[in-house]
């Protein structure tokens, strides 16, 4: 069984930066020239140790409730753990932190998900992306110091929320086990979006751990 206690690292130093506002895309020089071109998973690399994972500790609230908190309140939630700063007619999307029991897996597909019980009735609760391939932007939408109004055009933002994913995958999900998962526990740190669509709330991880065989 996992220790309960969270024991990913912690940038203290973050706590008192203030990331809302931080500019994401190059702009224009001031002598005319033009930025770089844009690489989102260049920029994604650079900002997730030092800016996305702590910000997401910080933010973060216990799944069950956010998500009994969003399902009554949506805008009350989202001021606590969502982005308020996200465009008016977005869906909320929430950072959460999610431990349980792995009750279902489906590996089978290349979107990969385990079904978690969060509360210890044996029914699921949430369910975690474990990829390779990873569905929505809920990492890129849950980070309030990124704007849609930075970028310079609708294709460069919805290439920087698949940059997430990528980077996801290949540092975190890419590592966790694929076999014999249900009965093992999960801990995970995320975010995922109200009203997805899917039948449970799909959870997208920047950290994961999953236990070993009971």
């Amino acid at each position: 069984m996992l220790n309960t206690k969270p024991n990913w690292p912690i940038l203290a130093v973050m706590i008192g930066i203030s990331l809302i506002g931080c500019k994401i895309l190059p702009t224009k020089s001031g002598d005319g020239g033009n930025a770089p071109a844009f690489n989102p998973d260049k920029v994604v690399e650079e900002i997730w140790a030092a800016k996305v994972v702590p910000y997401l500790q910080q933010k973060a609230g216990p799944f069950a409730q956010v998500h009994a908190l969003a399902t009554t309140d949506a805008a009350a939630a989202g001021a606590k753990y969502g982005n308020p700063n996200k465009q008016a007619n977005s869906p909320w999307t929430f950072a959460v932190r999610l431990e349980g029991k792995i009750v279902a897996a489906n590996t089978q597909s290349r979107a990969a998900t385990v079904d978690l019980d969060a509360d210890g009735d044996g029914k699921a609760d949430a369910r975690v992306q474990i990829g390779p391939a990873v569905r929505g932007t809920a990492l890129r939408d849950s980070l309030d110091f990124i704007q849609f109004n930075d970028f310079t055009n609708q294709i460069d933002f919805a290439q920087f929320g698949k940059a997430f994913n990528s980077y996801a995958d290949k540092t975190v999900l890419s590592k966790l086990p694929r076999e014999a998962l249900e009965g093992r526990s999960a801990k995970v740190l995320g975010a995922y979006t109200l009203g997805s669509g899917q039948d449970l709330p799909l959870v997208t991880p920047a950290e994961a751990e999953i236990g070993p065989k009971p």
